[in-house]
């Protein structure tokens, strides 16, 4: 089992700043890739940024130069600095874990932070 538990939500104007943290407890050890995705009102949720236990980023398209994910592994925590914010990165943010467990692979999920950006 694995709990992840996010902090760093909240409002911001258009082009600002905010930074996302993630906190993992439990059996750590088994995470593989963690990231961070994001689900806005109406629409699916959708993959912002993950990294590999390896360190190796991967961004969706439309953060790509304005969010920078962050990971270390010894304190088991992953972040999310995002700058130069847009009214449509308004979402609940999640963290997300993908953990290797007795040969199957699970998913695991934070509770969500509210991200509002205002033009």
């Amino acid at each position: 089992q694995v709990q992840l538990v996010e902090s760093g939500g909240g409002s911001v104007q258009a082009g600002g700043s905010l930074r996302l943290s993630c906190a993992a407890s439990g059996s750590t050890s088994s995470i593989n890739t963690m990231g961070w995705y994001r689900q806005a009102p109406g629409k699916e949720r959708e993959l912002v940024a993950s990294v590999t236990s390896d360190g190796v980023p991967n961004y969706a398209d439309s953060v790509k130069g304005r969010f920078t994910v962050s990971r270390e592994n010894a304190k088991n925590t992953l972040s999310l600095q995002m700058n130069t914010m847009k009214p449509e990165d308004t979402a609940v943010y999640y963290c997300h874990a993908l953990v290797r467990w007795s040969g199957g692979w699970f998913n695991y999920w934070g509770q969500g932070t509210q991200v509002t950006v205002s033009s």
